[in-house]
């Protein structure tokens, strides 16, 4: 982005608080290499404290939806780090950078910086520079409150690779002040997961880390990661790639007190909304934020509505002040005919009960031979139902159809 000539006289006319707002929305790559040249007001606007204690010295280009690169030119990298951040880099407070250019970038003391932001790294140069990288090492061990994780993937959904999981592990050995960890949920359209084999039984991060943002394999790992090991965390933000039985290393039914805020995704249906989903949020007894994003299955039953999520969840949680969801049920009719409620009796069902505006439809499929989205047994039909809050604000959404309503 150069500056023209003929556009020169606007530009200028224009009060530094415009001009402010437009760097803003430039990257330091963009801002230093554009504009740095112009003259010494847009070189003070470019270097203002407030510009630049937060930097991100990276450059997305989108073959696809799903496939992103970060990388910004060699000759503005050079730029930078010969010009520019010699001058800043003290001032520096949040850096996102990528893996082609973090050896050069981190050659320089960040002496005020405490979030960092590694985005679009492979798994094995992720780890290589986690174990070697000695200034890297430095920084989250001494330094670094805020982490934020990506890791490519070459197809989404992701299962990674156990060299993930080692990274997790190693970030929370290495962090001794690490208050906010974003591991694999920086860019939604990732949707990478990760397994966790086993967590240290001691290590810095449990007694400092109050925010996670994670997406894990399996329910385990959620339990994993509840069970009492993480003595502050407050706020989790877990997508599980799949709820299903599994043989569990052991049964954590201890209270968690400390969760105020707790946010459950599964984009997959699960049959064990009641065996493993709803023991688990009652224990979190002062939780006072609740978002779920579910997909549940039944077999000849009922489906889930405002008197099933109060009896059996809300009316246990006095500290809560919100609650978020979007709950999908197909109800798969195998033996018995149920009765089909109708749109109106879902949406009754949420009155009186300090829900807020609530949507609901139903709608019923008859049963064909390519219908396999929840089916894993013979069925007749299935019936399925959506209850979401309003106005809706999720990024996905599931199944639509004319029943919708915003």
């Amino acid at each position: 982005m150069h500056i023209s000539n003929n556009n020169h006289s606007n530009i200028f006319n224009l009060p530094n608080e415009i001009l402010f707002i437009i760097i803003n929305k430039l990257n330091i790559a963009d801002a230093s290499y554009s504009l740095v040249d112009v003259n010494e007001r847009f070189v003070q606007l470019v270097f203002d404290s407030l510009y630049i204690q937060k930097l991100d010295i990276t450059f997305m280009t989108m073959k696809s939806f799903y496939q992103r690169t970060f990388s910004i030119h060699e000759q503005v990298l050079s730029n930078l780090c010969e010009n520019i951040l010699l001058k800043i880099h003290d001032q520096v407070k949040q850096l996102t950078i990528e893996q082609h250019s973090m050896k050069r970038i981190l050659t320089h003391n960040y002496s005020q910086l405490y979030s960092l932001s590694l985005v679009n790294f492979k798994e094995e140069i992720l780890f290589q520079y986690l174990t070697d990288h000695s200034a890297l090492r430095y920084l989250l061990t001494q330094q670094i409150t805020h982490l934020n994780i990506d890791i490519q993937s070459d197809e989404i959904p992701k299962l990674l690779s156990k060299i993930s999981s080692n990274i997790f592990i190693l970030i929370l050995s290495l962090c001794r002040r690490l208050i906010k960890l974003n591991f694999c949920q920086v860019f939604s359209c990732r949707n990478s997961f990760i397994s966790i084999y086993k967590l240290p039984k001691t290590c810095p991060t449990y007694s400092t880390l109050t925010e996670l943002k994670i997406n894990v394999a399996s329910f385990n790992d959620c339990l994993y990661l509840l069970d009492g090991r993480f003595d502050f965390l407050s706020k989790l933000t877990i997508n599980v790639k799949i709820i299903r039985y599994e043989v569990e290393e052991k049964k954590n039914k201890r209270k968690l007190p400390k969760l105020k805020y707790f946010s459950l995704t599964s984009f997959g249906y699960t049959c064990n909304f009641d065996e493993y989903i709803i023991p688990l949020l009652l224990q979190m007894i002062n939780l006072e934020e609740l978002i779920l994003f579910l997909l549940v299955a039944r077999d000849d039953s009922t489906f889930i509505d405002g008197i099933e999520l109060y009896d059996q969840v809300l009316a246990h949680m006095s500290h809560l002040n919100k609650f978020i969801f979007s709950i999908h049920t197909g109800v798969r009719i195998v033996n018995n005919e149920i009765d089909e409620p109708s749109n109106e009796d879902i949406q009754n069902s949420f009155i009186g009960k300090e829900y807020g505006q609530v949507g609901a439809y139903v709608h019923f499929e008859p049963r064909t031979p390519i219908d396999t989205s929840i089916d894993i047994k013979q069925t007749k039909a299935v019936v399925k139902s959506h209850i979401y809050s309003l106005p809706y604000q999720f990024e996905s959404f599931l199944h639509l159809n004319n029943s919708f309503h915003i």
